[in-house]
C-alpha cells in the first residue's frame, strides 16, 4: 500500500490553481509517476463552489454583491450542491488511490466524516453524522462538509471543516442545497482560542489514523516538481 504525504499549503490559497493542482496530482497518481498518496490541507480565499448536482439556483445574492465582497463562484466536478469556502475554514483534499487501499466510496466518505468527528472531539465539540446530508453536524447545525470526485479510482476534492470563519456568507446560499439549515463552527460550538494552523495538524493526524496510512519518509521528485509548478516555495511545506 502506498505511503501518505500530508502537504500543508500555508497562507490563503485561491481556488482555481488548487483545483488544477489536484488534477495534476490525480493524473500523476493514476499513471504511477507519483507513487505516494497525498493530502493537501489549506485555507481558501472566499469562494462559492458548485457541485455537479447544481448550485447557482441556491445562491441568494446578486453578482454585484459577490463582486463587492470579492467572492468567486466556481463550477467543479465534485458531488453535492453549493457551499462556501473562506478564511477560518480548514480544507483537506486527499488524492487517494481507492483501489490500492481497497476502499469503496461509501467507506471513504465515512472515513472523512470520522476524521472530522474526532477532530471536533479534540476541541470538546460533540459532532456526529446526520441522515439529512453527508458531513458532520452539531445538533441541527452543520459543522463540516464532504464533497468528493473520483477519477480512475483516484479521489480528489474532499472536506471542509469550519473553525473560526465568518458564517455570514452561508446565509447567502442554501448550503448543500438544503433549505432552512444553519451552519456552525468549532468556535461557535464552544471551542475557544483555536487556530486553523492547529486544527490543520489535528485533522491531518486523524485522517492518517482513519486511513491507517503510513507516513512517507522520503521526498518524491515528481511531487516536488508538481508543487513547484503551482506553489511558491514559502507557501508549501
Amino acid at each position: 500500500m502506498a505511503p501518505l504525504r500530508i502537504l500543508d499549503l500555508h497562507g490563503l490559497q485561491p481556488y482555481t490553481p488548487i483545483l488544477h493542482l489536484q488534477h495534476r496530482l490525480v493524473s500523476a497518481r493514476h499513471t504511477g509517476t507519483l507513487d505516494t498518496d497525498v493530502i493537501l490541507v489549506l485555507q481558501h480565499t472566499p469562494v462559492f463552489t458548485l457541485g455537479h448536482n447544481g448550485g447557482r439556483e441556491n445562491l441568494k445574492v446578486s453578482e454585484k454583491i459577490l463582486r463587492r465582497e470579492g467572492i468567486q463562484v466556481v463550477k467543479t466536478e465534485r458531488g453535492g450542491n453549493i457551499t462556501y469556502h473562506g478564511p477560518g475554514q480548514v480544507i483537506a483534499y486527499p488524492i487517494i488511490n481507492l483501489r490500492a487501499r481497497r476502499l469503496r466510496v461509501t467507506e471513504y466518505v465515512w472515513m472523512l466524516e470520522e476524521a472530522m468527528i474526532h477532530t471536533a472531539a479534540t476541541y470538546g465539540v460533540p459532532a456526529s453524522r446526520n441522515p439529512r446530508n453527508h458531513g458532520v453536524w452539531v445538533g441541527g447545525e452543520k459543522l463540516g462538509s464532504v464533497g468528493i470526485a473520483v477519477r480512475h479510482g483516484i479521489t480528489y476534492h474532499g472536506l471542509a471543516l469550519n473553525v473560526n470563519l465568518s458564517l455570514e456568507p452561508f446565509s447567502w446560499i442554501s448550503p448543500c442545497g438544503l433549505q432552512g439549515i444553519a451552519m456552525t463552527s468549532l468556535q461557535e460550538a464552544g471551542a475557544h482560542g483555536i487556530s486553523c494552523e492547529d486544527v490543520k495538524e489535528t485533522l491531518a493526524r486523524h485522517l492518517k489514523d482513519v486511513l491507517e496510512a503510513d507516513p512517507a519518509d522520503t521526498g518524491d521528485e515528481m511531487l516536488l516538481d508538481i508543487l513547484n509548478t503551482f506553489c511558491h516555495p514559502q507557501n508549501c511545506l
